[in-house]
């Protein structure tokens, strides 16, 4: 019996979940997201050159995906913090980091638009994201840039 395929696809399926869920928290409690993004980038690295050197099809193709999908994690850190900063993705304001984002950029929020129930409108409908809205120009008005 062939398990190569069955390996390798769960190996996909744990990485992607690991994509989506473990990026978002270890961008939310890390106050440095460098030595993370380096730990991520060493790891895929690594499991990418084990991926070459096994004898194993299997070993090799599970080492190969997950560590693909650590480097491109390693990447996504950078890219959830961008987030962050557009509003995309919700704030910790716990988080020191966060809170300077948080300060410092009216459009950022800590309401996971995600987190919610379904309305039958579009997000930018939502309550949540008119409270956004509204704090984004108390914040301008502080600064003076409106009228």
């Amino acid at each position: 019996m062939q398990l190569a395929g069955f390996w390798m696809a769960l190996a996909s399926f744990l990485g992607i979940w690991w994509g989506h869920v473990g990026v978002r928290w270890l961008e939310r409690v890390s106050p440095n997201i460098y030595p993370p993004m380096v730990v991520l980038a060493v790891a895929g690295l690594g499991l990418n050159i084990y991926g070459l050197l096994s004898a194993s099809l299997t070993v090799a193709g599970v080492c190969s995906i997950i560590g693909i999908t650590l480097m491109w994690d390693a990447f996504e850190l950078y890219r959830q913090e961008k987030r962050i900063v557009h509003g995309h993705a919700p704030a910790n304001p716990a988080n020191p980091r966060h809170a300077a984002i948080l300060a410092s950029s009216p459009r950022a929020t800590t309401e996971d638009l995600l987190n919610r129930e379904p309305t039958g409108r579009p997000v930018g409908a939502s309550p949540a994201t008119d409270a956004k809205v509204a704090r984004g120009r108390r914040s301008l008005e502080r600064a003076g840039g409106t009228d």
